[in-house]
């Protein structure tokens, strides 16, 4: 694959310049999986009002982040909120964000000695989000006003992320977040890559690894350069047309662009008819799963069938290959995380496929990229375990700006500085954000019980996560 090449500050900023932009990687799931309710949730361990620790497992913690003593010390018990879409539209990160839970309730058992060398309790308090921005700044704000949480964690696009780290960040409630990209975690909140927030730090890749990534992968397949570009008229769509056009224009590759369609459109006959008439061979565009679903199949009945194609947000949830049938084979996507991901989790001592087979195992249903969530717990449990004063919201701060760990998704390192240049690939790139890996996934014919299999074929943003097959050109039998 193509060396990314490094990008300056001033050249990324003027092509990322989403400020106020708000990028939900999985937003708008509502065909793929929902649900409905008004009602706080908590999920625990075991039936309760709250979510307590459960008895002691099997699981381990890393030996390196564990402090043993001869004689415990009972501590207080430690508060931690969670933020999740279990109902709405985004339903779909909802059930293995209760799966991450359940094993990180698991794994510290009756409690976790602390940087106090005391024994902490830890209480995990889960609220729904219902896919909305509102109602998670109101649980978030319920949690560290009526709760009184000494940590957040939060996960599952912008549409939630961001507003729960603003009430935490308004506050002075450390909180942990992934799954928003960090152009979104610091645009998307008025922010820019050199202010340095107090309370918020993110886990999750950005737009330029998602640009690199496609085009190194776009590179393996020979075509005549020409891109289709159709993107939602939608906050994450808006938030890629600047991006994607000036890193297109200054490729070997040309662009063919159509006005942005609207979220729940039937008809793409007049974009189709124009990338037929443009010959364009490579194509690139942003859908919810519903929408590319209806798209794709009328790209096959209209005769457009470009060689080689990448399309975000709509292919990462298993529903959405099965309501496409054998139309998926070879369709791309970008990954969060897959059970091929090179690392081993510190809390349950598993690695990417045995995390992956529990949650099957768990739940009846294939393993979803989301469980990259479980990250944040990872994360979190190591800052607890590094905090010598609990009592004292900046320990907790401190903790985490001395992270240096490795996660199921990756290393996280906030002992490096920033690098302004911006690189490609997993870096602090701003004082709040370390970035994952990202790879890109096509989709094949199962092997095993599911209908269809999600493989690794493109790393070019992520050296270090293999590839389990070679990138394929699109196919129509």
């Amino acid at each position: 694959m193509s060396e990314p090449r490094d990008v300056s500050r001033r050249e990324f900023l003027k092509i990322a310049g989403i400020a106020g932009a708000s990028v939900g990687v999985g937003a708008g799931l509502g065909g793929v999986l929902a649900g409905c309710g008004d009602e706080e949730t908590t999920t625990t361990a075991a039936p309760a009002t709250t979510a307590s620790t459960a008895a002691p497992t099997t699981a381990t913690t890393a030996a390196s982040s564990t402090t043993s003593v001869s004689t415990e010390v009972e501590g207080r018990e430690i508060k931690v909120g969670f933020v999740t879409p279990e109902t709405g539209m985004l339903a779909a990160f909802g059930i293995p964000d209760q799966y991450c839970l359940e094993r990180a309730i698991e794994a510290v058992g009756d409690g976790i000695v602390c940087g106090d060398e005391q024994k902490h309790a830890i209480k995990f308090i889960n609220r729904d989000s219902q896919s909305d921005s509102n109602r998670a700044a109101q649980v978030a704000g319920d949690l560290i006003n009526n709760d009184q949480v000494d940590l957040m964690l939060v996960t599952s696009t912008a549409d939630v992320v961001n507003p729960v780290a603003d009430q935490c960040e308004a506050s002075g409630v450390p909180c942990l977040s992934t799954d928003v990209p960090w152009q979104n975690f610091i645009f998307g909140r008025g922010g820019d890559p050199t202010y340095q927030y107090k309370w918020t730090y993110n886990f999750f890749w950005g737009l330029e690894d998602i640009i690199a990534s496609f085009m190194a992968c776009w590179d393996l397949i020979e075509t005549n350069k020409k891109v289709s570009v159709l993107l939602s008229n939608s906050a994450p769509g808006n938030a890629w047309v600047d991006p994607w056009r000036a890193a297109i224009d200054a490729s070997e590759y040309t662009g063919d662009y159509t006005d942005q369609y609207p979220v729940g459109a039937e008809d793409y006959t007049a974009q189709i008819s124009q990338f037929k008439k443009n010959g364009d061979e490579v194509s690139i565009g942003l859908f919810t799963p519903p929408d590319f679903t209806v798209f794709w199949k009328q790209c096959i009945q209209q005769g457009y069938n470009p060689k080689t194609g990448i399309w975000s947000m709509c292919l990462e949830f298993p529903q959405a290959a099965e309501a496409l049938g054998d139309l998926c084979i070879n369709l791309g996507s970008e990954s969060m995380w897959t059970p091929a991901y090179p690392f081993t989790s510190p809390l349950v001592n598993e690695n990417g496929r045995q995390f992956a087979d529990e949650f099957e195992a768990r739940t009846g249903m294939q393993w979803t990229q989301p469980l990259q969530h479980f990250a944040v717990f990872e994360w979190g449990v190591d800052v607890l375990k590094r905090t010598k004063n609990p009592d004292d919201p900046q320990s907790y701060i401190d903790a985490v700006l001395e992270t240096k760990m490795t996660t199921i998704s990756g290393d996280i390192d906030f002992t490096v500085p920033v690098d302004e240049t911006m690189p490609v690939g997993p870096s602090r790139i701003t004082p709040n954000c370390y970035k994952s890996p990202v790879c890109v996934v096509q989709w094949r014919k199962g092997t095993g019980k599911w209908p269809y299999d999600q493989l690794i074929v493109g790393n070019g943003s992520a050296p270090n996560v293999p590839t389990e097959d070679e990138y394929l050109p699109l196919v129509y039998s």
